[in-house]
């Protein structure tokens, strides 16, 4: 099979997984599950992914305007009436049979303008009733409240046991929350949060880039799915876009490097992110340079997928062979929603669960690479070139 062919098969699968794993309970319905295997809980992140996937159905033909209007428009009627939220900012997890509170989880800045993505593409797409409910849901929104005056930052999560810990104090996926933040109607912060977070920069072999704390691409990606940065640059002249590419390149190489140390990690099997692993979910899997004296790392031979498919708009050769050789090589990956979340062959395990988050972040970005239907979606957007050119984006000269 060609590997265009490979990318629309799991892209098409993907987008299986949003349309199919989802309530439809009078409370909840539209919410989408974590992961499959859980059936119970829904992350509001997963949903965010989920709408942002019905738009790419209905322009591929796998699901016609009506239905995608109608789940945009009852899921974001659940949000509005039913999900548990304060000030706006929406809970993690929460149940799929009412949207209530589950596992104790926090209420995050961080997923909730995932989802608010999710309903400024379906808003923006279809417009009308569709958009007035995104509009209700963002206007409602207090992005102050979350906001640490004290350094001007804003905080890293809250939970109604503990109250606000942590700081968004450096690069990572919170792009978007800056661009919705200062460009809201109601609640708007200043744009100098923006400029508030360290850009560290470190090095690995040829690459030198503004990293993360843990390395891990899908703090590279996730902004980049809906957000163009290809040709902008902010006030101090950072391409976010020629970053992501670097830090790609880098998790590339040290995953060659690494190839003597663990057997899944080599050439076309790479890209280490937050994924399943034979110990349970892992969040800090990524690659230097990092936060950690730019040369440790935290790996343990696990490999997902979504790691490099997600990277596929910024080093598009490399992530086509990786998925060839996934596909035709790693024949226990493939399962009803195409990739499983990850594998690790020093282990002899293979996940059995498909995750929202890393489902969402490869029909994205394979979206993006065969059209760039969801940037152009979203840049049209007015809060979006609002919050853009408040922070002070502006076109590069660069063609």
């Amino acid at each position: 099979m060609h590997v265009r062919d490979i990318l629309e098969l799991e892209e098409r699968l993907s987008f299986n997984f949003f349309w199919n794993e989802v309530s439809e309970t009078k409370e909840g319905y539209g919410l989408i599950v974590d992961n499959t295997g859980d059936k119970n809980v829904a992350s509001i992140a997963s949903v965010g992914f989920g709408l942002s996937a019905v738009p790419v159905g209905v322009e591929n033909g796998w699901i016609s305007r009506e239905e995608g209007y109608q789940r945009a428009v009852k899921t974001l009627e659940t949000f509005l009436n039913n999900v548990e939220q304060t000030h706006g900012f929406f809970v993690h997890f929460v149940s799929m049979k009412d949207g209530k509170r589950t596992w104790q989880s926090e209420v995050s800045v961080i997923d909730t303008a995932l989802f608010l993505m999710g309903a400024l593409v379906v808003g923006e797409y279809f417009g009308g009733e569709v958009n007035d409910l995104f509009e209700s849901l963002y206007s409602r929104v207090e992005f102050p409240w979350y906001l640490d005056k004290q350094v001007n930052q804003i905080y890293m999560g809250y939970n109604f046991e503990r109250g606000f810990w942590g700081h968004w104090d450096g690069y990572a996926e919170q792009l978007i929350i800056y661009i919705l933040g200062v460009a809201s109607p109601t609640y708007p912060i200043d744009p100098s949060v923006y400029y508030s977070f360290e850009r560290k920069k470190g090095k690995y072999k040829d690459y030198e880039l503004i990293y993360t704390y843990t390395g891990s691409l899908f703090t590279y990606q996730y902004s980049h799915a809906w957000i163009d940065f290809r040709n902008i640059v902010d006030k101090e002249n950072v391409n976010w876009f020629e970053n992501s590419t670097l830090a790609t390149l880098a998790n590339w190489e040290f995953c060659k490097d690494m190839h003597t140390v663990y057997k899944t990690l080599h050439e076309k099997s790479w890209g280490l992110t937050a994924c399943d692993s034979p110990d349970g979910y892992r969040g800090d899997f990524g690659a230097p340079p990092s936060a950690n004296n730019n040369t440790t790392h935290r790996t343990d031979g696990t490999i997902p997928p979504c790691g490099a498919i997600g990277s596929v708009v910024f080093t598009p050769d490399i992530v086509e062979e990786t998925v060839k050789y996934y596909f035709e090589h790693v024949p226990q990956l493939w399962g009803h929603y195409g990739f499983k979340d990850a594998y690790n062959l020093d282990r002899n395990w293979v996940s059995k669960i498909y995750i929202g988050i890393d489902k969402g972040i490869e029909l994205l970005m394979i979206e993006n690479y065969k059209t760039g239907l969801l940037w152009d979606i979203t840049m049209r957007n007015k809060y979006i070139k609002k919050g853009l050119q408040k922070l002070g984006f502006h076109q590069t000269n660069k063609e």
